[in-house]
């Protein structure tokens, strides 16, 4: 198969996770390693992959949450969420879409169910991850002509590092929390469908949450 994928957030979580079962199933990654908050660093790399390949999967993995109440967020840190969560992915889009239109690839966004629902102490984070998702699917209605498909999935609590800096985790009980590996497997499946899948939820049965 040897289908290039370039994936960001491959180190941990979700995206390691996606690495590891795509790999597994033939696709080549190429792990985005930049700072995403530096745009000079993306187009960089960007480059540098396109000097070599054509791609035909771009997966936005990378992302990170403030869960506070606004006033008492740190500006820089908002505007790195922004830049991590939002401005990267629609930056790489946009470097790699001419490169994904001669392959009629895949563009994978990976938001959050707050991308569909309003929670309090998450304001900024919804705004970065439903941003991200009306980016999705208003590209995909841009570009389906030419082949490309596009998907945003909107994955509830997973069990990852994610919450590592937070006050709060997954529960304990495992009806309450998705492993990454449910959302590769996930991941897999899309890329393996003859029809688009534009956008897709995915929750725990239950929802209860631990306070750390």
């Amino acid at each position: 198969m040897d289908k290039k994928v370039v994936l960001t957030g491959s180190s941990s979580g979700i995206g390691r996770a996606i690495a590891q079962l795509l790999e597994a199933n033939g696709y080549h990654i190429i792990p985005f390693n930049s700072r995403l908050e530096d745009t000079q660093s993306i187009e960089k790399e960007a480059k540098e992959i396109l000097a070599s390949h054509d791609i035909d999967v771009l997966i936005n993995s990378a992302g990170f949450g403030m869960f506070e109440p606004h006033e008492e967020l740190n500006p820089s840190n908002i505007a790195k969420l922004i830049a991590v969560n939002l401005t990267a992915p629609v930056i790489l889009s946009n470097l790699f879409l001419r490169s994904l239109k001669k392959t009629k690839g895949h563009i994978i966004n990976i938001t959050s169910v707050e991308a569909t629902k309003h929670s309090k102490f998450s304001a900024t984070y919804t705004a970065s991850k439903a941003g991200l998702r009306d980016f999705s699917l208003s590209l995909f209605e841009e570009v389906r002509k030419s082949g490309v498909k596009i998907t945003s999935i909107n994955p509830d609590i997973t069990k990852t590092p994610f919450y590592d800096k937070l006050k709060f985790e997954p529960s304990d009980n495992e009806d309450t929390y998705l492993l990454p590996q449910t959302l590769a497997k996930t991941v897999l499946e899309i890329l393996s469908m003859d029809g688009v899948v534009t956008d897709i939820t995915i929750r725990p049965q239950r929802l209860e949450i631990k306070k750390k």
